[in-house]
């Protein structure tokens, strides 16, 4: 029997991205649990690790969906995904079995044909990527994460990985893939990835701080969030890491709000029959 009592047929499974977990305090997606609690809709949330390989947080996701399938009664999820969870989420669908459970995917800001600037970054000397990833992976590991592999991530981010990846797990038939990407204005949009943004910008075009415009795009529909003002939309933003509209500005194009977004995305899926 399907859930009919939210605002879409099938209850949403929100997956985080690289690098967080699923905290109460402080909580990945920002504002956004409760601005989609207001249309009506039921979420669950992927609880996978942060830094662990696409590999291994994906049966992680595939085992959630099946816990929230029995919690709900419900036949099938919809998965809305940042940044590495959607390559984790299309993993789970593909090639580890669970499209017929998953009614739709919607990707922000996800890596789906990996960095160049990954790949230049691993050309450094391995010993730099072996202190870095005992350092994270320690640490990380005394967090909760239970296969926490910082160097492994890295070159799951690599475009070579990602052209392996894409060609072992393509699109379940019958499922709806989406995607979303960000767009910096300005390295100033984000302090926090000001540098990041700089460096992808320089090798691989328009970007969200860490996500190029071109490697998020994936699926039968694709939307570029900008913002109204010079600020932007970045990586952190599509996740409202800063807890706050865009911008105070009334009218215009662009993205006031990525609580609207999130609500539009939602809105859509209930209307498509999902």
């Amino acid at each position: 029997m399907e859930n009919q009592d939210h605002g879409t047929k099938y209850p949403i499974l929100m997956i985080h991205g690289v690098g967080f977990r699923d905290l109460k305090w402080p909580l990945y997606w920002g504002r956004i649990p409760t601005a989609l609690a207001g249309t009506g809709a039921v979420l669950s949330y992927g609880q996978q690790d942060c830094w662990a390989r696409i590999e291994d947080n994906a049966k992680s996701i595939k085992a959630r969906i099946r816990q929230v399938l029995d919690e709900t009664g419900s036949g099938k999820v919809n998965i809305i995904a940042h940044s590495k969870g959607g390559l984790e989420a299309r993993m789970a669908a593909s090639s580890l079995g669970m499209g017929g459970q998953i009614a739709s995917i919607t990707t922000i800001g996800t890596p789906h044909r990996g960095s160049k600037t990954i790949d230049k970054l691993l050309k450094a000397p391995d010993s730099l990527f072996n202190i870095a990833s005992f350092a994270v992976d320690n640490w990380i590991g005394l967090l909760g994460d239970t296969k926490p592999n910082f160097y492994a991530v890295c070159k799951d981010f690599s475009t070579e990985y990602a052209a392996i990846f894409n060609k072992e797990n393509p699109d379940v038939p019958g499922v709806y893939y989406q995607s979303f990407a960000g767009v910096m204005k300005n390295p100033l949009s984000d302090i926090n990835l000001s540098t990041a943004n700089a460096i992808v910008k320089l090798i691989e075009g328009e970007n969200d701080g860490l996500v190029s415009v071109e490697s998020a795009k994936w699926g039968a529909s694709f939307t570029l969030l900008t913002g109204r003002t010079n600020r932007g939309v970045s990586h952190y933003d599509e996740i409202d890491f800063r807890r706050s509209p865009l911008s105070s500005k009334s009218g215009g194009d662009g993205i006031a709000d990525i609580c609207d977004v999130y609500k539009a995305i939602v809105k859509d899926l209930a209307e498509r029959g999902f």
